[in-house]
């Protein structure tokens, strides 16, 4: 069962365009720094926790089940068109694991080694089931990143990624971009 459209608005996002549908098990965090346009699917079992940087939402998104973001240590925009499958994580901040610094929130901050930074998926991008995108990554416009993979650099426009760590496979194909068009135009009509 989904929210309703003055239920999601009781939540406290910033905003919330038009045919959106969040499943009631969805959890949020920071409300007040998130933005969801129009035309979004969020999934059971999702979790969006934004930092102050916030979480950006665009629009004919899908976030699929048991998806993970934290934007804790950066900015998070999901431009148009963009869909992260099942039990996908994106993480805008990780404990350094060499040993030179502590780890976990429970330690004070001057023990620890944070690396910070946005993620970026540009207009249709799409991340594959159980795939990890780290701090700093930008997903490029029209790339894809495999099921499973590990994406701790960026992808450029139209390729995909795939593996751990994500390595370029092959070019995607860009015909999307005209079907955008015309999805658009009878939209619009």
């Amino acid at each position: 069962m989904n929210y309703t459209l003055e239920e999601l608005k009781n939540l406290g996002f910033v905003d919330v365009g038009t045919d959106v549908a969040i499943h009631r098990s969805a959890v949020f965090f920071n409300c007040k720094n998130i933005h969801i346009g129009s035309r979004v699917r969020i999934d059971c079992f999702s979790m969006i926790s934004a930092g102050k940087e916030g979480v950006y939402i665009g629009n004919n998104i899908h976030i699929a089940a048991a998806v993970l973001i934290f934007g804790g240590g950066g900015r998070v925009t999901l431009e148009d068109f963009t869909c992260l499958s099942g039990r996908v994580s994106l993480y805008t901040a990780s404990d350094d694991y060499s040993g030179e610094a502590m780890t976990n929130p429970t330690v004070p901050e001057i023990f620890r080694k944070v690396d910070v930074g946005p993620v970026s998926l540009r207009k249709h991008a799409l991340v594959g089931a159980g795939s990890i995108i780290m701090p700093g990554v930008t997903i490029g416009t029209g790339a894809a990143v495999g099921a499973m993979s590990f994406a701790n650099r960026d992808v450029p426009d139209h390729e995909i990624y795939a593996g751990i760590p994500a390595r370029r496979i092959r070019i995607r194909q860009k015909k999307l971009l005209d079907l955008e068009k015309e999805y658009l135009q009878k939209a619009i009509t």
